[in-house]
């Protein structure tokens, strides 16, 4: 029997799993992401762990054909990260160091790109091989299959849909330094201070108004769209609105068969699909209106799934 590892770090936990080259998912769990001293432990602990594994499970370091790993920063081909927003690393050669580290073959990429990839082997985009997961959390991330594959891009980059701009006219900045990125108005952060906008500018009753401003999050948002508050509908028609304006921009260049939306947004399930799909007709390109959307099925297993398949498409 063969077996390969996948691993989804990120800036609290790295989440690690065993697979048998038949994509079963034999184990998973987790550790604690060291990001001290520019993150220095991170591969060695990744490493440490994965040889405790095997030496648990009885498996011989021969029978393990590699890793795949997603991480949080544009990825290179190499496997080489510039600079990280959350680990503390600057540039480093990920591939080549936990390949020294370890001794088995390594393949990275982004977490994104990897969590889509996941999607497509295992969860809500399983058969299809043209898909976009967009991932709404704190900000907006993107992965893009084509073909089967993830888009990597010349940098690293490809996917960074959070990063369009959909609003010419914003003044205030995205935290990439941009302003009128579509981050700043359909990650969960931005649903919220689109929700504290409506509440300043329009009188109407809602539950929204029983909250402090600085406790109102997406939940609480989409629980109220759900009761049948009209203010909540009035903030989630925005940001359906310019969610779609970015869908319909990023359809027009990579032409998917589904968009499959995650993170923890997509929580809210499928009434969140409902305003999303309807501004997504109206804008998209007539050769991508019929563009399918669904909500991520995996959860937190898409990163371990998606970093096996990358490690396991390497073998072909």
């Amino acid at each position: 029997m063969k077996y390969c590892f996948g691993a989804d770090v990120g800036g609290t936990t790295i989440k690690l799993g065993l697979f048998t080259v038949d994509g079963e998912i034999l184990d998973k769990w987790e550790i604690i992401t060291r990001t001290e001293n520019d993150g220095e432990s991170i591969l060695q602990d990744i490493a440490t762990a994965l040889k405790e594994k095997i030496q648990e499970k009885a498996i011989s370091a021969e029978e393990v054909i590699g890793i795949g790993m997603g991480i949080p920063a544009p990825v290179n081909s190499e496997g080489i990260v510039k600079k990280t927003a959350n680990l503390g690393w600057g540039y480093k050669e990920v591939k080549k160091e936990l390949e020294n580290l370890t001794g088995w073959q390594v393949v990275v990429g982004n977490d994104a790109n990897v969590a889509a990839l996941g999607e497509m082997w295992k969860g809500a985009g399983h058969g299809e091989k043209n898909m976009v997961m967009v991932t709404l959390g704190t900000g907006v991330g993107g992965g893009v299959i084509m073909g089967g594959r993830p888009l990597i891009g010349a940098n690293g980059a490809g996917g960074e849909i959070g990063h369009i701009c959909v609003n010419y006219f914003e003044e205030r900045c995205c935290g990439c330094g941009k302003k009128g990125c579509l981050e700043q108005y359909a990650s969960a952060t931005g649903i919220a201070r689109i929700a504290r906008e409506h509440l300043a500018a329009d009188k109407k009753d809602s539950i929204l108004r029983t909250y402090d401003l600085d406790k109102i999050d997406a939940k609480i948002v989409f629980d109220a769209l759900k009761e049948g508050d009209q203010l909540a509908v009035d903030v989630v028609e925005e940001f359906g609105e310019y969610l779609a304006k970015g869908l319909a921009d990023v359809a027009v260049v990579v032409d998917p068969s589904l968009f499959v939306i995650g993170g923890g947004v997509s929580k809210a399930g499928e009434i969140l699909l409902t305003y999303i799909e309807k501004y997504y007709r109206k804008r998209a390109f007539f050769a991508n209106k019929d563009t399918q959307f669904a909500i991520a099925s995996l959860g937190n297993d898409a990163g371990i799934c998606g970093a096996a398949k990358l490690i396991l498409d390497s073998q072909m």
